[in-house]
């Protein structure tokens, strides 16, 4: 049997962020900020995949990602899988899933919450991961992912 060629280069040193759905690949390029990394990053956009029919991947030379980035990472597109690569080796690997708490990421969308009022950070609690529900901590407005606006 004949194997394929790789549709993607392989990477020595960096992160690969994985089964990204495709319509949400620039919210994530503009979210961790690539356009301003003076490595290389590789875009795959919809790309075969068992898992998801379609998917994008990135591969971003030497950057590796906060737990902060993740965490924002997750509100945007939460399950996309992460390998940590050194020397062209996996040696981690992870996925991203949403924290229980989500704070100063996502903006509180009540004009009268004190965050958006007073100089402090938005907290919210994670109501339920897979419908996207969330609750500010300090006026109690229900949100749901598809409506937030990121910080």
């Amino acid at each position: 049997m004949k194997r394929q060629e790789l549709q993607v280069a392989a990477l020595q040193n960096g992160t690969v962020i994985d089964h990204i759905p495709s319509s949400k690949i620039f919210e994530v390029i503009n979210l961790l900020h690539l356009e301003k990394v003076s490595t290389s990053v590789t875009i795959g956009i919809n790309l075969k995949s068992k898992k998801m029919g379609h998917k994008s991947i990135l591969k971003i030379a030497d950057r590796f990602f906060t737990d902060e980035e993740l965490n924002q990472l997750s509100v945007v597109t939460p399950n996309v899988s992460l390998a940590i690569i050194r020397d062209y080796e996996v040696v981690e690997k992870k996925e991203v899933k949403m924290p229980d708490e989500l704070i100063g990421i996502i903006k509180c969308d009540n004009h009268k919450c004190i965050t958006n009022n007073e100089p402090m950070q938005t907290h919210f609690h994670v109501l339920d991961k897979d419908k996207g529900i969330l609750q500010c901590r300090y006026c109690n407005r229900e949100v749901t992912l598809d409506n937030v606006k990121l910080i």
